[in-house]
């Protein structure tokens, strides 16, 4: 499942690139349909990146201390509730966390404006997807969440 988690940051920082392109391409060529291209990157960046957040909480509620972060944030005796705010417990899983609330964010805003403000988010988009891009760079390449242990310890230190 981590392995998922990587894959879906990796494919969310290329869906990023791809809508704050799209977005600034079309309102360069007034060409609605780039535009509307880079809308759907964006439900797709949010996608993955509740995929990564769904595959980090597996990981956590599983109890894989092969994982790097579930072994330094949470143990077998740790309770359900403690477990899942383990999410969110370390520098790496906040990361992730804020990333998806973000997502969620631009998503909602998206949604919202379908048939308002036509002529000012594609803006919106290109900023918002600039910060996405800024915190999953931070995910895959300085503080990566799945990064596995070259051991399993036996219980993690919670």
């Amino acid at each position: 499942m981590t392995h998922i988690g990587t894959l879906a940051l990796y494919l969310a920082l290329v869906l990023t690139l791809y809508a704050i392109a799209t977005n600034l391409w079309g309102v360069r060529r007034r060409q609605s349909a780039w535009i509307i291209s880079g809308v759907h990157a964006v439900y797709a960046v949010f996608g993955c990146v509740l995929m990564a957040v769904i595959a980090l909480l597996y990981a956590l509620l599983t109890r894989d201390f092969n994982v790097e972060y579930v072994a330094a944030y949470s143990s077998s005796t740790l309770p359900l509730q403690y477990t899942v705010a383990a999410l969110w417990g370390g520098q790496k899983g906040s990361l992730l966390f804020w990333t998806f609330i973000l997502t969620l964010f631009s998503t909602i805003a998206h949604i919202q404006n379908r048939a308002k403000n036509r002529e000012l988010m594609p803006y919106v988009t290109a900023t918002l997807m600039g910060i996405v891009l800024f915190f999953l760079g931070m995910l895959c390449f300085i503080t990566p969440p799945f990064e596995l242990l070259a051991f399993t310890p036996r219980e993690g230190s919670d």
